[in-house]
């Protein structure tokens, strides 16, 4: 098991300023501190070389649990355990084994080269000099960095220092990846190399990456499983399929027939199913139904009519993360 975290709680104390001069001088003595829980409760597993997502709106906790994950703060109660080490007891050896990217801050040497930022990594990470360069070769091939390695870090695009920020936190070939919004504000060329990478990364070496992201298109493209948070407490844990299927709203299908029907037609051949049956015109129908009901509508209506074309659109995974958003918490987290 490469993650296991059991029970783990962050809480902080927030100190409360009374207003005016007077209160000033009053929190001189004697503050007022409001108790706040980041995280409460949250378990999960994950297994090595998985790619899952950890999503939430802002304020949920998923940078405190990062924070605590990463090993940078210490939990107020509970266990994780990464790669069979504590983050917060055994930082020195366990920061060996993992690799951090923050996508508004920068681990490269601002008035240095990449190339000589990165020459500093190794050295950091004690790399073996054969099986470093070799490595870095390959970082530098598959991210499409050769044109400009040798530019000042301050020079580069975004997407450029963002390709040298992944390419530094895997120097060292780390096991485990943690990626946090790595291409807020890329274009869509950029992203799409980054992707490509990250999936090759991931069948080749084997790497667990953990992505947190406001970008739906990220996790469509690389994860498979997501894990969703609100309020500090896990409110979904599973597949991305198994997420679309929980908040996901109504498929809709479209059926363009050879010959003049209406929607009594259509009703009369689907019998009772729950669904709603709308007509552009004489020859095009539009049916709502749950996903669930898909094989048997389709089968139903190409069996009962002759049918020239049909569009199937189900509820998009952005339209799903603005649905568990706008939901008030205490229904999302009985749902």
């Amino acid at each position: 098991m490469m993650i296991q975290v059991q029970d783990l709680q962050k809480v902080f104390q927030i100190h409360q300023a009374r207003s005016g001069l007077s209160g000033a001088f009053r929190d001189l003595f004697n503050r007022n501190y409001k108790t706040v829980k980041a995280v409460d409760g949250l378990t999960f597993s994950v297994e090595e070389g998985e790619m899952f997502a950890l999503i939430g709106e802002n304020g949920a906790g998923k940078s405190t649990t990062i924070k605590m994950l990463t090993g940078i703060l210490n939990p107020t109660a509970g266990e994780i355990r990464i790669n069979g080490l504590v983050p917060y007891k055994e930082r020195e050896k366990y920061v060996n084994s993992i690799g951090v990217v923050f996508g508004q801050r920068s681990q490269l040497w601002w008035d240095l080269s990449p190339m000589e930022s990165f020459r500093l990594l190794r050295r950091v990470y004690q790399v073996d000099e054969t099986e470093g360069v070799k490595w870095l070769d390959r970082l530098i091939e598959e991210l499409d960095m050769q044109s400009f390695l040798n530019q000042p870090v301050r020079k580069l695009s975004l997407g450029q220092r963002m390709r040298c920020e992944i390419a530094a936190s895997l120097i060292h070939k780390p096991k485990l990846l943690f990626l946090d919004e790595p291409t807020v504000g890329l274009d869509v060329l950029v992203k799409q190399k980054i992707r490509e990478f990250l999936r090759n990364l991931n069948e080749t070496e084997h790497t667990t990456v953990l992505l947190t992201t406001h970008d739906v298109s990220d996790i469509e493209a690389l994860c498979k499983r997501v894990i969703v948070m609100d309020k500090g407490q896990l409110i979904f844990d599973g597949l991305l399929a198994e997420l679309k299927e929980r908040w996901g709203s109504d498929t809709e299908v479209t059926f363009h027939l050879k010959k003049r029907t209406t929607t009594d037609d259509v009703r009369q051949v689907l019998g009772d199913l729950p669904c709603e049956i709308t007509q552009d015109n004489e020859i095009t129908v539009k049916l709502k139904f749950k996903h669930e009901m898909l094989p048997y509508v389709l089968s139903t209506i190409m069996s009962a009519f002759e049918v020239s074309d049909v569009k199937v659109q189900e509820t998009s995974t952005e339209e799903i993360v603005r649905n568990i958003y706008s939901t008030p918490s205490e229904v999302v987290s009985h749902a």
